[in-house]
């Protein structure tokens, strides 16, 4: 590695890159070891409060030191909102990553990094600056509407805990995916496939306590782009604070090497939990039946959800569930882990069968048992149904939006709860399937006990669950759909999570290959960890045999149909009900840990 000061300039040198400041411009060049450049990236940056919006009003020149072996450049600006404020990079030898310092006091709106209002240089225009963009595709690890694994760097990218099936709110499959995004010089493939490499990660590496913002957002502009943490006013500052670490990492191969590489560097920096060695429990890996698909096929039997039809949560009933396991085993189909799914309880988060649907929901696990299987039961997280308003996130008009796991009594709620499913003398289940993870509260004006948010305050609450839950049962299986390497201490298991529902059904699709993809960004953040392949909802009994046939080879195969496909109200066929023991035979078969 090599660093100088040359007349004014400031650069620095190492195997992977070249980072280099010209005296007088408010933007570093960045290149790869062989001068190909990556971007320019400006030396300001915004950290918008409530009360006041961020401008850069004066720019310092760049100083270098030495930090432990490491040049560190940093760029002190005059700020509009803070008593001080500062850009540092500190330049490794395979990694740049840099960070806003600011002094002063107030909530935070929104950190800016790489791009802000900037109106030092009145020569240079007023207004809002960005970062310059060589590159041309970027890669988002957050399956969304439309999926694909590589969009163009002129399109907005969303890594976040929010999200549902609305408009605009279609990237809630991972919560939260890998937060680091992949960018590459080649333009991606006309289908959204990845391009060649080489690739560069740019990711976010804090302790995951200090994740209180609620999404980290790629936006582009005219060939330009800036990164934003999302804070909504919920963050309060009063004296120094920084933003995290944006760490950029050179010379991947594929995107999924990118994703690695992140991961990887998180549990080695200790800001994300080793991965659990040992066996788990042999039942965890056996496959699995759930019984939302088969609700849905008897909500609407002949396939594509009507606008008339009943909600297929109302037909989670014991003598449904009967029924599908009765088909299934008919066939010489035989699960090992069943997953009661949406609507047993009597109200979301109480833990309580509803008599109605479910007479005996304690009796109907222990006969599962004596036949050798698993139960687990659906749980939807954030759910402020069963609580006592004070225990909830509240809007501004005091309504309850969300479970508040900064609360104290909480904690002695969901205990209640989970101790009514879980524990022997109750309906003794055997894990959860925690879903719904997207509704993490969002927005202004919210109030809550404590000052966790946004993704941490997502970890609280999944660390509260699986606290509680191995308390109960210590072989409990959780299964949860975070993807992140930080998240690695609050799940025993990672869900795909549902197949993208097709707009068009008549056009072609690639549905397979972005549940492999999905598998490939799980497997890479969390190697060694096993997969809930998921199974819904697919178009046609034609593309659902394409993925179970391929589900050994992911993870944990996983079945939601017992008689239909729910969607083409498709009947399952001798040949089906063949395909899935071949499946299972051969996925039963492989040394544990493949697949």
């Amino acid at each position: 590695m090599t660093r100088a000061r040359d007349g004014g300039e400031v650069s620095v040198a190492t195997s992977r890159y070249r980072l280099s400041i010209r005296p007088g411009e408010p933007y570093a060049r960045l290149e790869d070891a062989a001068g190909s450049r990556w971007a320019d990236l400006l030396l300001a940056g915004s950290v918008h409060t409530l009360a006041a919006l961020d401008d850069t009003a004066g720019l310092d020149p760049a100083r270098l030191r030495e930090d432990g072996g490491a040049p560190v450049i940093e760029v002190a600006a005059r700020s509009s909102a803070w008593q001080q404020r500062r850009l540092v990079i500190r330049c490794e030898e395979d990694v740049l990553a840099l960070r806003l310092e600011v002094t002063g006091r107030g909530r935070l709106a929104d950190a800016w990094l790489l791009g802000g209002y900037f109106s030092a240089q009145p020569r240079r225009g007023s207004g809002w600056h960005a970062s310059a963009a060589a590159f041309r595709s970027v890669f988002d690890p957050e399956p969304s509407t439309p999926e694909r694994v590589v969009g163009p760097a002129s399109e907005p990218a969303a890594i976040d805990v929010v999200g549902t099936s609305l408009p605009g709110r279609g990237h809630w499959f991972f919560t939260p995916p890998p937060l680091v995004y992949g960018v590459c010089r080649e333009p991606p493939g006309s289908g959204g496939e990845e391009s060649g490499g080489p690739w560069l990660g740019i990711g976010v590496e804090t302790p995951v306590e200090e994740l209180t913002f609620v999404g980290f957002h790629y936006e582009p502009g005219e060939r330009t782009f800036a990164f934003r943490l999302a804070y909504e006013g919920e963050t309060q500052v009063d004296g120094e604070w920084a933003t995290p670490w944006l760490v950029l990492s050179f010379g991947a191969d594929d995107p999924y090497q990118v994703v690695r590489r992140h991961a990887d560097r998180l549990r080695a920096r200790g800001l994300a939990p080793e991965l659990r060695a040992g066996q788990a429990p042999a039942w965890w890996r056996e496959p699995i039946f759930c019984g939302w698909g088969a609700q849905c096929h008897l909500a609407w039997p002949d396939g594509w959800q009507a606008p008339d039809a009943p909600f297929a949560g109302d037909l989670c009933r014991q003598e449904h569930y009967d029924a599908f396991l009765a088909a299934l085993g008919s066939n010489g189909v035989r699960p090992g882990t069943i997953v009661v799914d949406d609507r047993w309880e009597r109200s979301y988060g109480s833990g309580e069968p509803d008599p109605d649907r479910w007479p005996d929901l304690p009796g109907w696990i222990a006969r599962r048992h004596a036949d050798g299987q698993r139960v687990l039961l659906w749980w939807k997280t954030w759910a402020p149904d069963a609580l006592d308003p004070a225990l909830c996130v509240r809007n501004a008009a005091g309504v309850p939006v969300a479970a508040d796991p900064s609360h104290p009594g909480y904690r002695a709620a969901l205990r209640a709860a989970l101790r009514r499913m879980l524990a022997p003398d109750e309906c003794d289940a055997d894990g959860l399937k925690v879903d719904f993870t997207a509704m993490t509260p969002s927005g202004p004006g919210m109030r809550r006990h404590g000052r966790a948010w946004g993704i941490a305050l997502l970890h609280r609450l999944m660390r509260l669950i699986y606290t509680e839950a191995k308390a109960i049962k210590p072989e409990a299986l959780v299964i949860a759909h975070a993807a992140d390497a930080r998240f690695a201490d609050v799940l025993d298991m990672v869900r795909l999570n549902d197949v993208q529902r097709l707009e068009d059904p008549s056009r072609p699709h690639t549905l397979v290959p972005h549940m492999a993809h999905r598998a490939r960004l799980a497997a890479a953040a969390l190697p060694g960890v096993p997969i809930d392949t998921d199974n819904w909802a697919f178009p046609d009994r034609a593309t659902w045999r394409e993925y179970m046939s391929l589900q050994p080879e992911l993870g944990v195969p996983s079945l939601y149909y017992a008689t239909h496909i729910d969607c083409s109200g498709e009947p399952l066929t001798e040949d089906d009900y063949a395909a899935i023991r071949d499946a299972w035979r051969r996925y039963r078969a492989r040394p544990v840990g493949t697949g």
